[in-house]
């Protein structure tokens, strides 16, 4: 799906600034109702969330859910279904990771932890894994293939030729 490295950070930071914003977005209107302030308060808190949700995507959740998908694909699936189960997969892994971020700081580390964070984990979930899934996924990839179009298998077999010339 990605040409190099370089291609694949991208799309990391594609999705990661599109999810972070909007879900705190949508926790800051849980916590406070829908006001205008959700977008100052989600922009003030931005850069902490950002920052976490891009070293716990890159370090912890990424390197899992290779591991999973490793297990379930086959090497062959098409690349719609890879991109399937990789951003499911990816989505509930940094729901988990976020739910526990938002709640620290929001909340944190008292008595009222394990409750906030088992309701953070359910509204997040509810909202997430659809809004990926069915909104921001397929947009930031329609996005990212327009900046970075893939190598198709036609030009691959190509290139292979002329190298082996």
């Amino acid at each position: 799906m990605f040409k190099n490295k370089k291609e694949h950070f991208m799309f990391i930071l594609m999705i990661a600034i599109t999810m972070v914003f909007i879900m705190s977005c949508y926790n800051i209107a849980i916590i406070e109702g829908f006001s205008l302030n959700i977008f100052k308060h989600a922009i003030l808190g931005f850069p902490l969330a950002f920052i976490y949700a891009l070293i716990g995507d890159i370090f912890i959740v990424g390197k899992i859910v290779k591991i999973i998908t490793s297990k379930i694909l086959n090497p062959n699936d098409d690349m719609k279904k890879v991109g399937l189960y990789m951003s499911f997969f990816t989505s509930c892994g940094m729901v988990i990771l976020m739910s526990a971020f938002g709640v620290i700081t929001n909340v944190g580390l008292n008595s009222n932890f394990i409750f906030a964070y088992g309701n953070a984990l359910i509204t997040n979930f509810i909202f997430a894994i659809p809004l990926n899934l069915l909104i921001v996924s397929p947009l930031i990839r329609f996005i990212f293939f327009k900046i970075f179009p893939p190598i198709s298998s036609v030009n691959v077999h190509i290139d292979e030729e002329i190298n082996t010339i």
